[in-house]
């Protein structure tokens, strides 16, 4: 197991986390339990991945004690405003079946950000939350958030593949004191990156998967990086990454691939801000 990281609040992040976007509820449970089995100590989940309740299912499942986990959860847009968040907050403890969780996050930049953002620091007072950050931040946005209330957020989880480092991001975030954590380390696999010939290359000489690689390589970056798969034999090797460290030639070969664009959606465009007010209205429709 790779050392954990060290928040701005003190608390301690394990490095290597086990997200669990688009696991279908039905298979969450024994996932989350495989992987607590494989080593994982941190889960990182979601109000909007609809899985809070496997979630909490495959933790007790597991049988682990509660004090060995870190748990994530984010606030979905919909529960945006200081009650509605409030009250999110108190929803997916009861989902997950826990008292509280290590890291709470607003998922996204867009709505009452400020309103949320003092319900969750009314929640940590409460005992609910143990640390609070956010996701999808640019650095201003957060550097207001948290210039202009009493908590400064302690992480940011953002998008960061080897097709899409953000260098410049990441070390402006890391020179504020934030933790970063990468979301789609594999960029679910798009532009080719499971057989990409450098990543690729740079595994055949330690005896490793490009998976594995980009996880290190993120690792040696000082991000937290989220990885995903319902497949034992993929969670173990995806945690097995503390046998090899990757050379200046082989970050600087990495670095090569940098395109400098989301594989996903950029969160500072017009579009982006209309294809989240969609996607609320959709799900209120079909509610």
């Amino acid at each position: 197991m790779l050392d954990a990281l060290t928040m701005s609040d003190g608390r301690s992040i394990p490095a290597q986390g086990f997200g669990v976007f688009q696991i279908p509820a039905e298979q969450t449970a024994d996932a989350v339990a495989q992987a607590i089995e494989v080593g994982y100590r941190h889960i990182d989940t979601a109000q909007s991945y609809f899985n809070e309740e496997a979630v909490g299912a495959g933790i007790r499942r597991s049988g682990i004690d509660r004090s060995e986990l870190f748990v994530t959860t984010k606030v979905w847009l919909d529960n945006y405003g200081e009650d509605a968040t409030y009250a999110s907050v108190k929803a997916s403890l009861e989902k997950l079946g826990l008292e509280y969780v290590d890291l709470m996050l607003l998922h996204q930049p867009f709505n009452d950000v400020y309103g949320s953002w003092r319900a969750l620091e009314q929640a940590q007072a409460d005992g609910l939350i143990r640390s609070i950050g956010v996701s999808n931040f640019t650095p201003a946005r957060l550097h207001d958030l948290g210039s202009f209330n009493a908590v400064y957020p302690v992480v940011n989880q953002i998008e960061i593949n080897p097709f899409h480092q953000q260098v410049e991001r990441v070390a402006e975030l890391q020179k504020l004191g934030v933790t970063v954590e990468a979301w789609a380390p594999f960029g679910e696999g798009r532009s080719g990156l499971f057989d990409n010939p450098v990543l690729a290359g740079i595994g055949q000489q330690y005896g490793k998967s490009v998976a594995q690689v980009v996880l290190r390589w993120l690792y040696q970056r000082g991000i937290v990086a989220l990885a995903k798969s319902v497949h034992t034999e993929r969670m173990q090797q995806n945690f097995a990454i503390d046998d090899f460290t990757l050379t200046e030639a082989d970050m600087a070969a990495i670095a090569g691939l940098d395109a400098g664009a989301s594989l996903f959606f950029d969160h500072e465009t017009i579009g982006t801000v209309d294809f989240f007010t969609d996607l609320i209205a959709q799900r209120r429709n079909n509610s």
